[in-house]
């Protein structure tokens, strides 16, 4: 009979990041800035929140809302815009689960993470990134080109956080900087390992064999990823990137510059490449199973209503 381990940290610990309003209510309370946020609203208060527009809508527990849309969350510039969103992430969440947040204005170069092994109140290896891009591009769902940089703040606030929780295990914590008052907010908490993993191989740390060596009783030794590491993944960063030129975030020129200062792909190697030929084959079925059928499945449901409630107004107004 075969013995798997599964190093998983304790509820006491996850549940302050399973449920976003538990993740901001410590955060608060540790002294670290995050976005602005409203919970527990309905439909009276909207006019009141206009002058905070844009507004983000999102889930404080994410997985029905992220299989149900196949979105991270939704953006809202109007008053109007936030009342259907709104309505419409009813279909899938209770009202108390939905979040109205502040969007941070920036770019790829304000999302940064701090990526680590945690132990015992304390980084056992650890790496801080700048997202460079994402995709999508407003709200990410996955990166598609991230460096490893060195910045002791987003550290430091990440430290105070996993400390407070006694957090053991991989984990990525999402800040963004704010352009407005130079703070880094953050975002989320990911008790998981993350898709750019494989840039701490290249930059000198082995997240994986970390984890591995700590479970089966093997020394462990403090260390930090070195900066300046590029990591990409083509086949999302290219459509990303495209679009970031069409819509003049950057030039053609320092895009293709970014590619080819990479260190790291993310599927391909000279080595073996059938897992990047096998990648290429399925991002069809992946486009198909991730993205069109969730937005099919929330889109379906909100058009039927909204045909619904017209031909009841119709009804109404043809009434003698």
């Amino acid at each position: 009979m075969r013995y798997f381990r599964v190093p998983t940290p304790e509820w006491e610990s996850v549940c302050h990041l399973w449920d976003k309003r538990n993740t901001y209510s410590l955060a608060a309370r540790l002294n670290i800035p995050v976005p602005r946020t409203w919970t527990h609203c309905d439909a009276d208060r909207f006019a009141e929140l206009g002058p905070h527009l844009p507004l983000a809508i999102k889930p404080a527990i994410k997985e029905n809302f992220v299989y149900a849309t196949g979105d991270k969350c939704w953006r809202a510039d109007t008053v109007e815009e936030l009342r259907q969103l709104f309505a419409r992430a009813r279909c899938c969440l209770p009202a108390d689960e939905i979040m109205l947040q502040d969007i941070i204005p920036g770019g790829g170069d304000d999302q940064l993470a701090y990526c680590a092994f945690f132990k015992s109140g304390k980084p056992l290896a650890s790496m801080v990134v700048s997202r460079r891009r994402q995709h999508p591009r407003e709200f990410g769902r996955a990166s598609t080109c991230v460096e490893t940089i060195d910045c002791p703040e987003v550290e430091n606030l990440a430290v105070r956080f996993l400390s407070a929780i006694n957090y053991y295990g991989l984990v990525e914590v999402e800040f963004k900087r704010d352009s407005r008052d130079g703070n880094y907010r953050l975002l989320d908490v990911n008790g998981r390992t993350w898709g750019y993993h494989t840039l701490g191989c290249r930059a000198g740390v082995d997240f994986p064999w970390l984890l591995f060596a700590d479970q089966v009783n093997q020394p462990v030794h403090t260390c930090r990823a070195a900066a300046g590491v590029r990591w990409v993944r083509l086949l999302t960063d290219l459509p990303t990137g495209i679009s970031g030129v069409v819509h003049g975030e950057f030039g053609c020129k320092s895009y293709l510059a970014s590619l080819w200062n990479c260190n790291e792909e993310a599927v391909f190697s000279i080595e073996d490449p059938l897992p990047a030929v096998a990648e290429i084959a399925l991002a069809p079925y992946i486009w198909l199973v991730r993205g069109a059928l969730p937005h099919l499945r929330s889109f379906v449901p909100a058009a039927l209503r909204a045909a619904k409630k017209s031909r009841k107004s119709l009804a109404a107004g043809a009434r003698p």
